[in-house]
């Protein structure tokens, strides 16, 4: 949806095609990061989103991890992503994947280049070298048509059917566990859980887990949850005691009525390549893993952004076939950093700590550790910054690779997200961002700024300029010239030296041979 919007408001038509005649009310992917809420603005539905909440304000997406229960002594706040918030145009939010759904569908309506099929699946996706034939079916009415495509983007889910047609491999890293999601109402737990003012989701430390968590949501305010945990191979709906392990992990018994009951298998997957000829994959589909720290709607979103600007440049001539390809060698290596580095590394950290220390063996050594586990949750959050230093089409170190390892910093630098700043006018300069690319120019010669608008002209790149003085935030960019990419990322910057706009401008678009 998000992808059909990035492209639709460009004036690129496009079909949706979803099986589901409206949102399905499983409350996954709810923790939206302060970048994917940028998204949301330029997609012109923050106020409608962040009214469509069902949790007050105060409650932000931050977490709490506790030891062995959530009512026992040990606990420290967790992913506290607000330490980030100057870095980023807008706010964080927090609301259920199918309410997100909701607005994104609004907005697809108000579109007139996006066209929607809800209630059709996809049976077959064939492509030759003009484009590519998709056979959808109606999953209640029977009927069938062929849709013709000049590219397709498969963004459907982990058993993506487009990715399978396309004939791309996965690389699968399996932790062979068993997880269960269970959607449940207790008025009674919000009351037990008042004590931790603000809190959205508590993380749950077990040693019997071996590193896996227990995982307590809000869903609303005091009335609905979600939890997810391991559960031994085999368990079904019939043979467990789903209502014993949730007191369990609370550390006391509490009323509860369960509304779902589901299962998922952990495992951390990724497709061999992002794109296969005139079908892309996105999301689910391009990668898969546990829902450990809130990377996965926030990571699809990021592949629709950076998908949807390169495939409109191609459609409206002035992106180069390099452009494309630099989907997947931006946002594969990105996802690969982020499930090692970050995921699959927390699970680690989490089973040596709860191997080597307990408060009944030494409780002095455990509390040590507990207090350094702490500050490593505030560690982790600035560290995660997604970037595209080692991309072919960012004027980067040469020796830079594509990484969500990285650091939160003012200064601009080529492959990193632009942080705000407010001009002299008063207004940020995420306002006057335009649709293509932007030249931030802090004191520079206007020599070297028409140079560049005469070069993007030339190339028929679409080109904003912004003209400023060098001082108040600004000067934290570090920079005189900067080159921004229509998904915000910082595609090159000078101080002032003597530069080759053709040059810098054929790299970023794809058209250097």
């Amino acid at each position: 949806m998000g992808l059909a919007i990035e492209l639709g408001q460009k004036g690129i038509n496009c079909t949706v095609v979803e099986r589901y005649k409206q949102p399905q009310r499983i409350p996954k992917g709810q923790n939206l990061t302060q970048r994917t809420m940028e998204h949301f603005h330029f997609w012109g539905i923050e106020e409608e989103l962040r009214a469509a909440r069902t949790i007050p304000r105060e409650y932000g997406i931050g977490g709490l991890t506790a030891y062995k229960t959530l009512l026992g002594q040990y606990t420290y706040d967790w992913l506290q992503r607000e330490l980030v918030r100057p870095f980023y145009f807008t706010d964080n939010e927090r609301l259920p994947q199918y309410a997100t759904e909701a607005v994104l569908r609004r907005r697809t309506s108000e579109i007139p280049a996006i066209r929607t099929l809800y209630g059709w699946t996809a049976e077959s996706v064939i492509q030759d070298a003009c484009g590519v034939d998709v056979v959808v079916a109606e999953r209640e009415g029977g009927e069938r048509r062929t849709l013709r495509a000049e590219y397709v983007v498969g963004c459907d889910g982990s058993r993506s059917l487009s990715r399978e047609h396309a004939g791309i491999s996965q690389t699968r890293s399996e932790h062979d566990r068993l997880m269960v999601l269970l959607v449940f109402k207790s008025h009674e737990l919000h009351r037990l859980l008042e004590r931790y003012p603000g809190k959205s989701y508590y993380n749950i430390l077990d040693p019997e887990l071996k590193g896996y968590w227990k995982f307590f949501g809000r869903v609303d305010l005091g009335t609905t949850w979600f939890f997810h945990a391991p559960v031994p191979l085999g368990t079904t709906k019939d043979n467990f005691n789903f209502r014993e392990y949730l007191h369990s992990a609370v550390g006391t018994e509490f009323d509860l009525e369960f509304e779902h009951i589901g299962f998922w298998e952990l495992r951390v997957a990724i497709a061999d390549s992002y794109r296969e000829g005139r079908i892309f994959i996105a999301g689910d589909a391009a990668h898969s893993h546990p829902p450990y720290g809130g990377y996965g709607v926030n990571t699809g979103l990021e592949d629709a952004r950076n998908l949807g600007w390169k495939l409109a440049a191609v459609f409206e001539g002035w992106g180069g076939e390099k452009l494309l390809d630099s989907y997947d060698e931006e946002r594969r290596p990105v996802f690969k950093s982020t499930a090692r580095d970050f995921i699959e590394r927390s699970i680690e950290t989490d089973r040596s700590f709860l191997a080597e220390y307990s408060p009944e063996l030494n409780k002095d050594a455990f509390e040590r550790m507990w207090e350094a586990r702490r500050s490593g949750a505030a560690s982790e959050v600035n560290a995660f910054e997604p970037n595209y230093e080692g991309s072919p089409i960012v004027w980067g170190p040469t020796d830079a690779n594509c990484s969500a390892i990285g650091a939160h910093t003012f200064k601009a630098r080529a492959g990193h997200h632009l942080a705000p700043a407010r001009l002299s006018g008063g207004r940020n300069v995420y306002d006057e961002l335009g649709k293509g690319f932007t030249l931030l120019a802090l004191d520079v010669d206007d020599a070297a700024v028409k140079a560049f608008a005469t070069a993007a002209k030339a190339l028929n790149v679409p080109l904003t300029v912004i003209e400023d003085r060098r001082t108040g935030e600004r000067a934290r960019y570090e920079a005189a010239l900067m080159l921004v990419r229509p998904d915000q990322f910082v595609a090159w910057t000078s101080n002032n030296g003597e530069v080759d706009p053709e040059a810098i401008l054929k790299r970023v678009t794809g058209l250097e041979q």
